[in-house]
């Protein structure tokens, strides 16, 4: 039987970048029409930018690209465009003081400001194009005050109202809601019922399965292999993931919390811009309990984190480790108190890239007697040991404690700001975003961690973006919008549907 033609295929595409990091291997897949295609791979792996070089955003160091048939090279985004190809991407690209609808016809409708009659077909034409698709934006509310699924909705009809035939999400629902992502999935089905193609990059595995029908897997540069959706189970995915059997399951015993270790009240922070990102807020976390704090990012997690952990000032309110007021305490103070801090983003504010495994090993507690030797210098031998314990308890793949943490991988990278953290001998500590960018094999130890530091009665206050690792681990969880809680409960006792509203800033 003839194998039916891709209307999109990529052949031995390589990419070197100029310090010689081998991105792409000689990567081919195809693409054929009115199918969702998954990309599935690590952070790192190579989706965004085997898509980069599709859009005309990357030049191929080599390899070729076959639209319809016929060979192709795009020298630009615009290129692409003309052709049928569109992406969204994970960080968006909208002019925030213009309108939707200014941002969805911008440099389409003529030159210099935009003439009456264009916009008024094109609000035509776009209103249609919503109808049709049950996707609606509003289109004369300027974009910076509209929440980010509906600015992911611009996104995409931005590229629709081109008229792409093959469209390209990158990360799509990393920043929506339970709702929004079905509102989403709804209208990927209509686009591929009405014969688009539709290329959807993820490291979600439920969300692949649920959406895609067949499943392109990247691990390092190279494609693994592909599948069809439906011979597929989670599992086989993880595995062609990370190249290892994968147990995706969080092993959580029952568990009676006891004292309150740290106690948040009244407490109000400004961002970056001095607008209220934290509201009001109290909690606590008591000993042997995981809080875990779900929403959408940029609803005022990081500033609570920055505000908790002596980062940024408290406007109003007080903060307590164990009944003690730490308000305001330096940093430094917090580690020597027992506080512990996984931060969010591990390249700029957990490890100094440039530096040794070791020497990363003992940041934030360089000074401690077990490390210094007379004069205040440090013990190298002694941080060389603690650093050989920490790659051993961890399992933690590095090159060797002299190397610098650069040449580690992202998961261990991460393993290893956990070690350090824990090593501490911590009564509480802050996870922000710990699984992040790392494969599926040291999320699942770390989430393994977590819990068994819960166990050992320890204090965990968890803040995640991933929805599934707030369910997975918390014995109680709060959802976070603009600054506030919309609701404080447990996560056994609540439906995806309340958890979604409370995202959207529905009181529970």
């Amino acid at each position: 039987m003839e194998e039916r033609t891709p209307v999109l295929e990529m052949r031995d595409i390589v990419k070197i970048y100029p310090d010689g990091t081998k991105a792409l291997k000689g990567v081919t897949i195809k693409v054929y029409e009115g199918e969702i295609l998954g990309l599935l791979g690590e952070n790192g792996a190579g989706k965004t930018t085997l898509m980069k070089i599709l859009f005309g955003m990357l030049k191929p160091t080599k390899g070729r690209i076959f639209l319809r048939g016929k060979e192709v090279r795009f020298k630009s985004p615009a290129d692409a465009i003309a052709n049928g190809i569109g992406m969204v991407h994970q960080h968006f690209t909208l002019v925030e003081v213009f309108n939707a609808l200014e941002n969805i016809i911008l440099g389409m409708e003529g030159h210099g400001l935009f003439s009456k009659i264009d916009v008024e077909n094109a609000r035509k034409k776009l209103q249609k194009l919503m109808d049709e698709l049950n996707f609606q934006v509003p289109l004369d509310v300027p974009v910076e005050k509209l929440p980010v699924g509906t600015q992911q909705r611009i996104e995409i009809l931005k590229m629709l109202y081109r008229n792409v035939d093959i469209l390209i999400l990158d990360e799509p629902t990393a920043v929506l809601t339970p709702i929004e992502v079905k509102e989403l999935f709804a209208v990927l089905r209509k686009l591929k019922a009405q014969g688009k193609t539709i290329i959807f990059i993820s490291h979600k595995l439920n969300e692949v399965m649920e959406i895609t029908d067949r499943v392109t897997v990247i691990r390092k540069g190279q494609v693994v292999g592909t599948v069809k959706t439906s011979e597929a189970t989670p599992q086989l995915l993880a595995r062609m993931m990370v190249g290892r059997d994968v147990v995706l399951r969080i092993e959580k015993p029952p568990k009676e919390p006891g004292e309150v270790v740290f106690r948040v009240e009244n407490l109000w922070v400004k961002g970056d811009r001095g607008e209220e990102a934290v509201r009001g807020l109290t909690f606590e976390v008591r000993a042997g309990e995981i809080f875990g704090i779900a929403g959408v990012e940029g609803n005022g997690q990081s500033e609570l984190i920055e505000a908790i952990t002596g980062l940024r000032k408290v406007e109003k309110g007080k903060i307590y480790l164990k009944g003690v007021d730490i308000t305001g305490k330096k940093p430094r103070d917090l580690y020597d108190m027992g506080v512990a801090h996984i931060p969010e983003d591990r390249t700029h504010m957990g490890l100094i890239l440039e530096m040794t495994v070791m020497e990363n090993a003992i940041l934030g507690m360089h000074w401690r007697k077990e490390f210094s030797k007379d004069l205040g210098l440090i013990n190298w031998a002694k941080v060389e040991e603690h650093s050989n314990r920490l790659i051993k308890e961890f399992e933690i793949v590095a090159p060797g404690t002299k190397a610098p943490v650069k040449s580690l991988s992202g998961g261990n990278q991460q393993k290893l700001i956990v070690a350090r953290e824990v090593s501490k001998k911590p009564e509480f500590i802050i996870a922000a975003q710990p699984t992040r960018g790392v494969d599926v094999a040291s999320t699942e130890y770390i989430r393994n961690y977590l819990v068994k530091l819960r166990n050992e009665n320890k204090a965990v206050l968890l803040v995640s973006a991933d929805l599934d690792e707030v369910l997975q681990l918390s014995d109680r969880m709060a959802i976070m919008y603009e600054g506030q809680f919309m609701g404080i409960v447990k996560p056994d006792e609540v439906t995806e549907e309340q958890i979604g509203l409370m995202m959207g800033g529905v009181k529970a």
